[in-house]
């Protein structure tokens, strides 16, 4: 299940450097984020779902390795957008 577009727009929009920017860490973080949400949510109720959950541990791999690019490259960013996104590190 992809995430709705509206939401992911929202993401980001609330996450963007500039108004065309799609691609940046941190847009890619907070998107990998909702959907890594989402995924938990649906496992929830699917509890033997275990094609789901490889790809929810995948998404938490893409993540963590994204994370850890912002977190060399720009420490503050890093930072903000544990805080924003409500990551513990």
């Amino acid at each position: 299940m992809p995430l709705d577009p509206e939401v992911k727009t929202q993401v980001i929009n609330h996450f963007q450097r500039h108004p065309q920017d799609t691609g940046s860490p941190e847009v890619q973080i907070a998107l990998l984020t909702a959907r890594i949400k989402q995924l938990e949510e649906h496992l929830k109720t699917h509890r033997k779902d275990f094609h789901s959950r490889r790809g929810l541990m995948k998404l938490i791999g893409k993540r963590r390795s994204l994370l850890e690019y912002l977190k060399r490259k720009d420490f503050l960013k890093y930072q903000a957008i544990l805080r924003d996104l409500g990551l513990k590190r």
